[in-house]
């Protein structure tokens, strides 16, 4: 529940419908704002907090508390406007798909980030998720290689729970997971992760990572050649529904 918007509502005399129509989006919309808790994108938070006469940060704070690095930011402003995030792992689940537990692990096995700053980076990786509860979600297609999800990340329990997590974010229908079966074997993927994102205004942005930081690609060459590199990953990989089925058979084997 947001009792920081509900205040702002009774304060300036409006009502949910008042604001919806101020802000240009439907009634429910901002019930689920209100009694969901649930984040507005970008522009219909700065919209809201206009008409309330508030700041944003006093509306919805968690937006404005920057705990991610400094070098993954201009990545995270553009994965929040995208319309369509493309992403392909061949070594752990993409961040925004994992749980509180995997990504714990993953954060504290690599050896790279001092135990102390965990937490911070765990905070960060779960709020971008954040993005795909919203009410206007991008579409996000995720290629995982199938030795991801049979890879004891964090113990069995863990992995349990993460893969089960995965069927169930596959029901939702801006979510797609296809998974490169053990079987094939040299395929682009093995030169390593990246997320191509798709934003309103139909540019395109790319997002490769390795050991030390991220690194956002908007030179046409490289977005070319990671475009080239997607249709070879995902040529390879299962389709959705058969890939939901196997990520079934994976949650048993974690059992």
């Amino acid at each position: 529940m947001n009792d920081a918007l509900r205040v702002a509502l009774h304060e300036t005399g409006l009502t949910t419908e008042a604001l919806a129509e101020r802000v240009g989006v439907d009634p429910k919309t901002v019930g689920r704002w209100l009694s969901e808790g649930r984040i507005p994108h970008g522009r219909h938070r700065v919209s809201a907090a206009e008409v309330l006469r508030r700041d944003v940060s006093d509306i919805w704070p968690d937006t404005s508390r920057r705990r991610e690095p400094v070098w993954f930011r201009p990545w995270q402003e553009i994965e929040r406007e995208a319309v369509s995030l493309r992403s392909f792992e061949p070594l752990v689940l993409p961040g925004l798909l994992q749980t509180e537990a995997y990504a714990r692990a993953v954060l504290d096995g690599g050896g790279l980030i001092p135990r102390g700053d965990v937490e911070r980076h765990l905070a960060a990786r779960l709020a971008r998720q954040g993005v795909l509860r919203r009410d206007d979600p991008p579409q996000f297609t995720a290629v995982v290689d199938e030795g991801v999800l049979r890879r004891p990340v964090g113990g069995r329990d863990t992995m349990r729970e993460q893969v089960k997590a995965l069927v169930d974010a596959c029901a939702e229908p801006h979510i797609r997971v296809h998974v490169v079966p053990s079987t094939v074997g040299v395929y682009a993927g093995l030169n390593g992760p990246f997320v191509i994102a798709t934003l309103p205004d139909h540019r395109v942005a790319g997002y490769l990572d390795n050991q030390l930081q991220g690194q956002v690609a908007s030179d046409p060459d490289d977005l070319a050649a990671m475009m080239t590199a997607w249709e070879n990953v995902r040529g390879e990989a299962l389709s959705h529904r058969q890939s939901v089925d196997l990520l079934g058979e994976v949650a048993q084997t974690w059992s």
